[in-house]
């Protein structure tokens, strides 16, 4: 290889660098402007109360994300809701709590539940058969969102749905 070959493949490698690295910094600014931008919508969400019923349902899986209802691709990213974890999902009389690790629980209250279904997709997180059940519910400021769950065994979103019916 001689010199002039080398110096131009360093300065195609620089200038790839570069334009990965903006790129990189531009969807970073995109997601800290679409927090900013949810945050007046989104509010604060429930307390999680002090006392609750013993539980009916309880299903192991991952916490694939809310959108912002119908849109199953919109995702919120206010706080900690825009990241995935694993979570434990467990159904009361009184709503549904998500325990996440690494992430403060979501309360669902009852009366804020609209529906619980099945979906092949949420929050940019596709399954096959209908893998992700879908919690939609009306947040105190009046904003639709929906949670998308992925059990570690689909078998039990029978369960779920039938609590909701």
């Amino acid at each position: 290889m001689n010199s002039a070959t080398l110096l131009g493949s360093l300065i195609f490698a620089a200038v790839l660098v570069v334009v990965i690295a903006v790129v990189i910094q531009l969807m970073v600014r995109g997601w800290r402007h679409r927090a900013r931008r949810q945050a007046e919508l989104i509010g604060d969400l429930p307390d999680v109360p002090g006392r609750m019923g013993s539980a009916t349902i309880t299903t192991r899986g991952l916490y694939v994300g809310c959108t912002l209802a119908p849109a199953w691709n919109d995702r919120v990213t206010v706080g900690d809701l825009g990241y995935r974890s694993k979570a434990v999902l467990t159904r009361h009389p009184e709503g549904i709590m998500m325990q996440r690790i690494r992430a403060k629980p979501i309360w669902i209250p009852q009366e804020s539940i609209t529906a619980i279904r099945t979906e092949r997709g949420v929050a940019g997180k596709v399954a096959a058969r209908d893998g992700i059940l879908a919690i939609r519910w009306r947040l105190p400021s009046g904003v639709e969102i929906d949670i998308g769950f992925r059990a570690n065994d689909r078998d039990e979103y029978d369960g779920w749905i039938r609590e909701a019916a």
